[in-house]
């Protein structure tokens, strides 16, 4: 397999620190390598480097002679005025139905494509920028933190084309799930050093565990063997009798040596606060409209949040998620109605974007104490700090100086001294990195008060929470089935799109796959597997749909009951599409066995 891009001996520093410390990288033809590494290791850095934006202090970058790089640009590259067909014609040189038909993969058309470009959300401009890059036909792809803003279709969207993208691919991003759904091979960054895995995120992580574990071990065997020897000869190293034994005992200990053992990095340790547990409802939305003067987002709303879930708010980016938030907060006056918050209900929030307004000449510690509690000692203000990694000399950092990451989790820190009960976090992961993001759902796990929260980071979203409010076309209400139900759907709108694209024009696209009536999910090899999952979602939204018709017969409150009926009707929908998609995989099965 040929090598696209070598990295030798490469040394780059910052000032004290030391960016590669005598790095060595390989990135071979068709390798997808998913590049991790804790804030301010030097990802960013890398990346820029292997583009020719920044120069190595020593080393060799060796580049093959058909090498095309192609990287997804964080800045805006579209003209005033100009449609994405436009920028992709103008981009590429390519003309416009090639153009169109690429567009295509990532859903660009009609008015996404035709309309002005700036006017798009950061999403859909996003997938324009990734119809350019298929365009120019590179056979390697840098892609720096690609998911940061997307929302979910369009992640599987990019899942999907770089899946079946021909060629390599480095992406750099905090999102395991991500990472784990489209790379083969894991590079890591740390101290300078690069490691390369075959493997995923997760087997990597695990073979480091277990790889350091091992060390551990025979380095207490050693010791212990150490000790030994150290007794034996310090009893008979005068002895005339026994002197030489010794002698041959101290070649022995001389011959034993250590695994060298890095120190872990320090870790984030997330305190949420102590609240008293509660039950009954935190908030009720009932018949109110959400949007702008000039803008209904969407009317009608009405759910209900107990005291202790935590609530996961999904939909499309531009439909209305971040719009909702800010309403059932207050910092946005409802259309129509108001939301009704339980007695002595304590909001804290986390807003996107909250970090760019901090004040820059404070320190560290002042921000903290500003929006510390009434009560909270200094101390206690310096133990949250140092568990956010602001320690010792840190806490005088002014804010002006600090890195997205790090500004993430000062806001985090000052939110968790507010001690509030109920969390409002609105994409609370963006900037972090895994550690820092897996740090922060331990914590949420443990909170007893109430947590509303957006993220795009499914795995993020999957371990938190219990209960599921969509977004989407005007409406905002409980989701009937759980998130991996939500999953399930979104992925198979997308999957069955792309394969009516390729049904109709008879061939496999770049991204897209062959139509027919099998609706399997892309990128799976095994109808048996895929069967397995779908019988697992048949099972848990029969039993959703048994639990809602014990509630549905008992009720007696009529705008209840019309409640319960919709979610009811929803299920019985999702399983009948279920049901369905079980047949065509037991027909493909049995064409299979002939």
């Amino acid at each position: 397999m040929p090598v696209l891009l070598q990295l030798q001996d490469a040394c780059k520093t910052y000032g004290p620190q030391s960016i590669l410390d005598h790095a060595n990288l390989a990135l071979k033809t068709d390798e997808k390598v998913g590049f991790i590494g804790r804030n301010g290791a030097g990802k960013s850095t890398l990346c820029r480097i292997l583009l020719d934006q920044e120069e190595l202090d020593r080393g060799e970058i060796i580049r093959h002679p058909s090498l095309r790089v192609g990287y997804l640009q964080q800045h805006d590259p579209f003209l005033p005025g100009e449609s994405a067909l436009d920028f992709l014609m103008r981009d590429s040189g390519e003309p416009d139905w090639k153009c169109g038909e690429v567009a295509a993969e990532f859903e660009i058309k009609g008015h996404y494509l035709e309309g002005p470009v700036k006017e798009l959300s950061g999403g859909w401009q996003t997938r324009v920028k990734l119809a350019s890059l298929l365009l120019h036909d590179p056979n390697l792809l840098i892609l720096d933190e690609p998911t940061n803003f997307l929302d979910l279709r369009t992640q599987i969207l990019l899942e999907h084309f770089l899946r079946h993208f021909r060629g390599a691919c480095l992406v750099v991003s905090h999102d395991r799930g991500f990472l784990k759904a489209v790379c083969s091979h894991t590079l890591e960054i740390s101290r300078g050093k690069l490691t390369m895995y075959t493997g995923d995120v997760e087997k990597f992580l695990e073979a480091k565990d277990v790889q350091k574990q091992h060390a551990e071990r025979v380095n207490a065997a050693t010791e212990a063997k150490m000790r030994q020897l150290e007794r034996f000869i310090e009893k008979n190293r005068a002895n005339a009798r026994t002197a030489a034994q010794a002698q041959n005992k101290v070649k022995q200990l001389d011959r034993l040596e250590l695994i060298e053992i890095e120190r872990d990095e320090a870790a984030v340790r997330i305190r949420v606060p102590n609240v008293t547990a509660r039950k009954g409802p935190a908030l009720r939305c009932t018949g109110i409209s959400i949007g702008y003067p000039d803008h209904v987002v969407a009317d009608n709303v009405n759910f209900e949040i107990d005291h202790g879930s935590r609530t996961a708010v999904v939909g499309d980016n531009g439909q209305g998620k971040t719009t909702l938030l800010r309403t059932i907060v207050g910092s946005l006056k409802a259309i129509q109605g108001e939301p009704r918050w339980g007695h002595n209900c304590e909001l804290g929030v986390y807003a996107q974007h909250v970090y760019t307004s901090l004040p820059q000449d404070w320190t560290v510690q002042q921000y903290l104490e500003s929006e510390s509690a009434p009560g909270v000692t200094t101390q206690q203000v310096l133990d949250i700090a140092g568990s956010f990694l602001f320690q010792g000399p840190l806490v005088q950092k002014p804010i002006k100086v600090l890195s997205g990451g790090e500004r993430a989790r000062l806001c985090l820190a000052g939110l968790l001294l507010s001690a509030c009960n109920v969390l409002i976090l609105d994409e609370p992961g963006n900037h972090l990195d895994v550690e820092t993001l897996e740090a922060l759902a331990d914590a949420l796990l443990g909170y007893q008060g109430t947590i509303v929260f957006t993220s795009h980071d499914r795995h993020f979203v999957r371990r938190i929470a219990n209960q599921v409010i969509e977004v989407q076309d005007g409406r905002v209400a409980d989701y009937p089935g759980d998130y991996e139900t939500y999953l399930y759907r979104v992925e198979k709108e997308i999957d069955d799109h792309e394969a009516a694209r390729g049904a109709a024009r008879g061939t496999h696209a770049a991204g897209g796959k062959a139509g027919g009536k099998n609706h399997r999910k892309k990128g799976s090899g095994d109808p048996r597997k895929q069967l397995n999952k779908v019988e697992k979602k048949i099972s848990t939204l029969d039993e959703q749909r048994q639990e809602l018709q014990k509630r549905f017969v008992t009720l007696t409150d009529p705008l209840e009951a019309e409640k319960i009926h919709n979610q009811l009707e929803a299920v019985k929908g999702e399983l009948a599409t279920l049901e369905e998609e079980w047949l065509e995989l037991n027909e493909e099965l049995d064409q299979n066995a002939w």
